[in-house]
């Protein structure tokens, strides 16, 4: 059953996306996205700065990232963040709600990526850039003022997806402490439980899968690469602890439980949060939802202990 206070949400949100015209073009759906989630953003805690931004040279173009950094002094623990938006929309801005808080109760930094969005460039553009931004990162760990032995990585739905899959690439090269995947799509199987029981949604219908897999990743042999689809990797050992939440109404959910499944299984550890009664882009919710904040602190208090060892 899906939690009751999900439904104001819900109708807000719909609110939101009603006067998006028929035959949005990715690009309009772009730009509407932006405005309906400045809308409902919700206040900046005070103790967080956002005003930094830096432009940062990838295989293919340049990409931008936003700095979320607590005001407290000296060398802070890092979380580079990758938002949702079925790799077609969103951006630092659009999941500005998330970042800052994890940066204000971590008394952290969080650097938040505007990924390549498909179709106009779809993967490997958005996974080149997110590895390029995790090495710019640790290599610049000086000027950012961060601990480059306290850098994480973590996002949401295909955030997460990408923050999966640059664990993997980076896995070897860059030492991450921590791996932060919320509602991730791992891989393209669309036969698990979930899918059956959460066709609608809400936010994520089972019906526009085949479209958000043809704009993302046309190619269909480069859906076996673990670089979009982090499940296939021949192996998942030595990579960072992990925390993995996913969401009980979700057709994604079984996809990040398999996910968790396979990092428990080449020995890494895992906490896995079910999400009971909650639904893809629950993180949304913040302002409705208490169970949304839970989540989110949650998240976060597991990311700090392990910044904090």
């Amino acid at each position: 059953m899906m939690n009751p206070e999900l439904k104001p949400f819900l109708k807000r949100w719909d609110e939101e996306w009603a006067s998006l015209k028929m035959g949005a073009t990715p690009a309009d759906r772009r730009a509407h996205f932006e405005i309906s989630a400045r809308n409902m953003r919700l206040p900046t805690p005070e103790d967080v700065d956002t005003s930094v931004e830096y432009w940062i040279d990838s295989p293919n173009e340049q990409v931008r990232v936003r700095v979320f950094r607590h005001n407290s002094e000296g060398k802070q623990p890092c979380l580079i963040y990758m938002h949702g938006g079925a790799f077609m929309q969103g951006s630092p801005e659009t999941h500005w709600d998330i970042t800052s808080r994890i940066a204000s109760w971590n008394q952290q930094t969080v650097i938040s990526v505007d990924y390549a969005k498909a179709p106009e460039k779809p993967y490997p553009r958005a996974i080149d850039q997110v590895g390029a931004v995790v090495h710019w990162v640790n290599d610049n760990a000086e000027k950012l003022n961060i601990d480059p032995a306290k850098i994480s990585i973590g996002g949401d739905s295909a955030g997460g997806n990408l923050a999966a899959a640059a664990t993997l690439d980076t896995r070897g090269d860059v030492t991450l402490i921590a791996q932060l995947l919320i509602y991730p799509a791992c891989d393209y199987d669309r036969s698990r439980p979930s899918y059956l029981e959460n066709p609608n949604g809400p936010i994520v219908t089972v019906a526009g899968m085949a479209a958000v897999d043809a704009n993302y990743c046309p190619n269909l042999s480069d859906r076996l690469s673990p670089r979009s689809a982090p499940l296939l990797a021949k192996s998942h050992a030595g990579l960072p602890p992990a925390f993995v939440a996913v969401a009980e109404c979700d057709p994604l959910r079984d996809s990040g439980i398999v996910y968790a499944e396979a990092l428990e299984s080449a020995g890494v550890s895992v906490e896995l949060d079910t999400g009971d009664g909650l639904i893809h882009g629950y993180l949304r919710s913040l302002d409705y939802c208490e169970d949304a904040n839970a989540k989110l602190k949650k998240m976060a208090a597991w990311l700090k202990q392990l910044n904090d060892l």
